[in-house]
């Protein structure tokens, strides 16, 4: 059950991630955009504020998850190093599944439900020029927190079991 459950979580990260790389592909081509109609034809754009701030979020929490399924995050590990594995195995399942994982899946319930609300209310950046819908990046948000509650999860079950992280990275 608990393989099902990591494929799963896995599969679920690395969609996110891949989106996560649309979003950093868009993020260059805006800006490198903006960046010529501003100081080459002096013609700056409405929107390459909106979408810096949306794509640059969107990179970010899609992309967290993937990062916590490579163990590639940073930890301090002065003092984890000095203790013994079962010891941080055990704070490790703590925190990812029974602190982390429940913290992470309520923000996962609020932005769903913000992005709900966006969608039916067709909700625009109110601050903007451009005034683009809010419902797309909600999305993104909502699906980083997902896959991270889903990561956090198998993270904790996998700590509890005595599972090393390097047997999480099957692709």
């Amino acid at each position: 059950m608990l393989d099902v459950l990591t494929r799963f979580a896995n599969g679920v990260s690395w969609c996110a991630s891949q989106l996560a790389s649309v979003a950093a592909a868009v993020l260059t081509v805006a800006m490198v955009y903006e960046v010529a109609a501003r100081y080459v034809f002096d013609a700056p754009t409405a929107w390459a504020f909106d979408i810096a701030y949306m794509a640059n979020g969107a990179v970010f929490l899609l992309g967290v998850a993937y990062v916590l399924r490579e163990d590639a995050h940073i930890r301090i590990d002065v003092l984890r190093n000095r203790l013994p594995v079962r010891f941080n195995r055990g704070v490790q399942g703590i925190a990812y599944l029974l602190i982390l994982a429940p913290f992470f899946g309520m923000l996962s319930w609020i932005a769903v439900s913000h992005t709900w609300r966006a969608w039916v209310l067709h909700e625009v950046e109110t601050v903007s020029p451009w005034a683009p819908l809010m419902w797309p990046f909600y999305l993104c948000i909502a699906l980083g927190l997902i896959a991270l509650t889903l990561q956090l999860a198998v993270g904790g079950l996998r700590a509890f079991r005595g599972l090393d992280s390097a047997a999480r990275k099957d692709h």
